[in-house]
């Protein structure tokens, strides 16, 4: 394995929660010298300095200030997710069923039920509680297997043919412990934390697949693993911008995005239809001096890529593709079209896209849905509402979008570095 996908497993292995991801950028930016802007503090700048700011502890936003910036420069944006489907621990978490205690969760996300079944899961994310008077904030991460929900035998259900359809209240119940205390979740807690029932005061706790991810295949050309959707594009992007740092051009402001809760409509204060990078975009040229005009003539000098994992064409379900846009593992960057505009992309923005990756001799496949199939939609059309910055969507390919173990192609990720780190720099004229 190479560097860049040995680091990635290791991002993804420290990654169960979008929390957890974001913990990661920040200890990252922190050892290069990036320094915290807090929205509830006034902001000071300078020229060659890099800096971040973060909202929820979920979503991040990190930005270079060039030495000798000029006047209205525009914004280079790369925007990605931190959080997967998974399922969410609810406040009352116990309950008791024959001789066992199980955990009371909702579905977070469209994940693929199914895989999520007879596997070691895990708990992680955070929780606050009292601490002598003072609201304190907890990361969790247990790392092994705390639960598993179980399937029911075939032997149990032919009298009613086909398998009954998957309930989520019903058949997604896990298993935490033996015996009838609803309080053993609690328990659990406690001895990881310290802190008992009565002073945690909140929590945003989920069920989590914590298998490692594992390159296969004869020449090492799959990777597999749990949150490929979408930390892949989330790391690529990131190792990208901080390559580029040494690349900088005084006329453009890089920034590196991650919203939280695309799984969920990005509607949330820390999604991507939130006010979250308009409010950055603002401060940053306040903080510059820049006034209302030069705001605006920055944003119409900008440039914004959504970068999301997209579908592979499937062996067992070849069908499911369009007949000509059929990305395939390990053949580089999935420029992504979609004629409703769930995808962003138009002809300017996929020359942009194209430009860059002929340049630097990166792969570049296309995706469209079938015309009969809506498919999903990601970031880039909410950003394109609160702001307008020309952009195009893409990602990489892979298999099982939405499952608790996804598959991808091993050598995707370096494509993504070099583009990322390219398009960071890009300036050519093109047609406003």
């Amino acid at each position: 394995m190479n560097d860049t996908l040995t680091s990635l497993i290791g991002f993804l292995e420290k990654s169960p929660t979008a929390f957890h991801a974001v913990r990661q950028i920040r200890s990252c930016l922190d050892q290069r010298g990036y320094e915290e802007r807090k929205e509830d503090q006034r902001w000071t700048l300078e020229p060659g300095k890099g800096y971040y700011v973060c909202r929820n502890d979920s979503a991040v936003i990190a930005f270079r200030i060039p030495e000798g910036v000029k006047d209205a420069p525009g914004f280079r944006l790369f925007a990605s997710h931190s959080d997967s489907p998974m399922f969410k621990i609810k406040p009352g978490a116990g309950l008791a069923s024959e001789d066992l205690v199980l955990l009371n969760v909702e579905r977070y996300g469209g994940a693929v039920l199914s895989g999520w079944f007879d596997r070691p899961l895990s708990i992680a994310g955070r929780i606050f509680v009292s601490d002598h008077g003072r609201i304190e904030r907890i990361f969790l991460d247990f790392e092994e297997c705390t639960a598993v929900i179980p399937s029911v035998a075939p032997h149990l259900t032919r009298d009613k043919g086909n398998a009954p359809e998957l309930n989520i209240q019903r058949d997604f119940k896990p298993i935490l412990c033996q015996g009838d205390d609803t309080d053993g979740f609690w328990t659990l807690i406690e001895k990881k934390t310290g802190y008992g029932r009565q002073a945690i005061l909140g929590h945003d706790l989920f069920l989590v697949n914590h298998q490692q991810p594992i390159v296969w295949g004869p020449q090492g050309e799959f990777l597999s693993g749990p949150r490929l959707d979408d930390l892949e594009c989330c790391f690529g992007s990131f190792l990208g911008f901080l390559a580029a740092e040494d690349t900088g051009r005084p006329d453009l402001i890089p920034l590196h995005c991650v919203f939280d809760n695309e799984e969920v409509g990005s509607r949330s204060l820390q999604g991507a239809d939130s006010t979250f990078l308009d409010d950055t975009l603002r401060r940053i040229c306040l903080s510059l001096g820049m006034g209302e005009e030069e705001y605006h003539i920055a944003l119409a000098k900008s440039l914004l890529i959504s970068a999301d994992n997209g579908h592979a064409a499937h062996p067992n379900m070849p069908e499911t593709s369009d007949p000509v846009n059929r990305p395939r593992m390990n053949q580089g960057i999935v420029l992504k079209y979609q004629g409703e505009l769930k995808y962003t992309t138009d002809g300017r923005s996929a020359a942009i896209v194209t430009e860059i990756c002929r340049k630097k001799g990166i792969p570049l496949q296309t995706y469209a849905n079938r015309s009969d199939i809506t498919g999903g939609s990601t970031l880039g059309n909410l950003l394109e509402t609160h702001l307008p910055i020309s952009s195009a969507d893409i990602g990489l390919a892979q298999l099982a979008m939405h499952s608790c173990f996804e598959t991808a192609g091993s050598r995707d990720v370096e494509s993504l570095v070099s583009f990322a780190q390219a398009f960071y720099t890009y300036a050519s004229d093109y047609p406003r």
